[in-house]
C-alpha cells in the first residue's frame, strides 16, 4: 500500500531533436487508468501522421499502483520500459507520459532511441512543477456555534485544509488529514472543546502533503 507519491502540478509539452528525428513529450496529469488511456487515444488522434506514440503511466487505484508501458513499434525496450523507469525513479504517480517520435531519416540505434526517450521525458519532468501527496482521510467534525473562533484557530494554527463548512444545528466543518497525523490532531484539539466535539472519518483520500502538525 503506497502512503506518499509526488506527481505533475500541471500538463506540459517538450520537444528535443536527435539526428533529425522529432521527439515531443506530453507529460499529462491523469485520476486513474481509464482517464491515462483516454487521454492515450486523444494524443494519438493529435498526431495520427507520426510513426510512433510510446506511453508509459503509473496510477493509483484503490490503494494499489498500476503502471504500463508501450513501444509503440519501437525495438522492444527501447521506448516504454525508459520512460515507465524515470516516472518510478521519481516517485511519480497518477502520471502519463506519451512521447511521439516523427522520424528523420536517420536510424539511432537501441542506445540512441534508449537515450532520446529517456531524455525526452525527464526534460518533461524537469520542466514541470512536482506536488507531494499522501495518504489520509477527509473528517468531518461537528461542534458548538460557541467553539467557532477556537476550531478555525486551532485548525488554522495546525495548517489543517478546511474542504467546506455547513452551519446547521452545529457547525459542521469538512477537513483533510494525513493519516499520519490524524491521531496527533485529534489528540490536540482544545480539551474545553473536545466534551462537545464530535470527529468521524467520511472517507480516504489522497491529499497534498502537509509537513506541518
Amino acid at each position: 500500500m503506497i502512503e506518499n507519491f509526488k506527481t505533475i502540478k500541471f500538463n506540459n509539452c517538450e520537444e528535443i531533436v536527435e539526428k533529425k528525428s522529432r521527439f515531443i513529450a506530453n507529460l499529462i496529469y491523469v485520476e486513474n487508468e481509464e482517464d491515462a488511456l483516454n487521454k492515450i487515444k486523444e494524443i494519438k488522434k493529435k498526431y495520427h501522421d507520426a510513426r510512433h506514440n510510446c506511453f508509459a503511466y503509473r496510477v493509483l487505484e484503490e490503494e494499489s499502483i498500476i503502471q504500463r508501458s508501450s513501444d509503440d513499434g519501437e525495438p522492444s525496450g527501447t521506448a516504454g520500459a525508459p520512460m515507465l523507469n524515470i516516472l518510478e525513479k521519481n516517485n511519480l504517480v497518477n502520471v502519463l507520459v506519451v512521447i511521439t517520435r516523427y522520424f528523420g531519416g536517420i536510424l539511432l540505434g537501441t542506445g540512441g532511441l534508449v537515450k532520446a526517450y529517456s531524455d525526452a521525458t525527464l526534460k518533461s519532468i524537469e520542466s514541470n512543477e512536482l506536488v507531494e501527496k499522501e495518504s489520509g482521510y477527509e473528517v468531518r467534525i461537528c461542534f458548538p456555534y460557541t467553539e467557532m473562533q477556537k476550531m478555525e484557530y486551532f485548525l488554522k494554527n495546525n495548517n489543517i485544509k478546511i474542504v467546506k463548512k455547513e452551519f446547521l444545528d452545529n457547525v459542521i466543518i469538512f477537513a483533510e488529514l494525513s493519516k499520519n497525523n490524524y491521531k496527533k490532531i485529534t489528540e490536540k484539539f482544545p480539551e474545553n472543546v473536545n466534551n462537545n466535539l464530535k470527529i468521524n472519518i467520511e472517507k480516504r483520500k489522497i491529499i497534498s502533503k502537509n509537513e506541518t502538525v
